[in-house]
């Protein structure tokens, strides 16, 4: 699977190289490219901002570089699906991270700066993703967020597949059961007797009675959404 994103600061998507994405991306399961958005800018200084018409602090930035990025990957990469990173878009959940997964040959991410982008590069996406009710100073964090969570679920980068679906959100919409693991005792602290047990049908009626419980205590919408179902 494919992952291109138009930014400003290219180098910033080097942290990706680290930990399981890196491995994943060596060995070929998936490909990350990031497009620098300052080689579309507009004239000698790669201009890609401007003040906001009708007035206000900060700058916008504008349509056309933007533009041009977009069409010059997807003339390279045919297929790829739009996205533009935004406070205002769709909340990033699992159940849209699985969506996304599922996408092919790829997704290419806008990441905006400073005040955001100008109203119509808006028409230029399929999807505006939002990584929560909260703003950053640009879209690159953002979009290596919607990276990790994808390319985690392309076959072959998580070494066991049947622990995709114990994590937090998923097949069963709950918060993940507590781990624990050597020692035994930690600060006075021990590790449930029924981990010990070796008895794999209590340890599983334990773990999914703890997954509930502790979905209910702290994320109550979610076992409220599990109940509609």
């Amino acid at each position: 699977m494919e992952f291109h994103v138009i930014t400003l600061f290219p180098e910033m998507f080097d942290a990706l190289e680290a930990g399981l994405i890196g491995r994943a991306a060596r060995q070929g399961l998936i490909t990350i490219r990031s497009h620098d958005l300052r080689a579309h800018g507009l004239g000698n200084y790669r201009q890609v901002d401007d003040t906001p018409y009708g007035g206000g602090s900060g700058m916008v930035m504008r349509p056309e570089p933007i533009a041009a990025a977009i069409d010059s990957v997807r003339a390279e990469r045919e297929g790829l699906l739009p996205i533009l990173m935004t406070p205002q878009g769709e909340v990033l959940d699992q159940a849209m991270v699985r969506e996304l997964a599922q996408y092919r040959p790829g997704l290419l991410l806008i990441a905006g700066r400073y005040e955001g982008v100008d109203e119509r590069v808006r028409s230029l996406v399929d999807r505006e993703v939002s990584i929560g009710d909260y703003v950053l100073s640009g879209g690159e964090l953002a979009a290596m967020v919607v990276i990790e969570a994808v390319a985690r679920l392309v076959p072959g980068v998580v070494g066991n597949p049947e622990s995709l679906s114990e994590e937090s959100f998923g097949a069963g919409g709950l918060l993940e059961y507590p781990h624990y693991t050597r020692p035994e005792e930690f600060r006075g602290m021990r590790v449930p007797e029924i981990l010990l047990s070796g008895d794999h049908a209590k340890i599983r009626a334990w773990r999914e009675a703890e997954a509930l419980e502790r979905t209910e205590r702290r994320r109550p919408d979610l076992g409220a959404a599990r109940r509609k179902r």
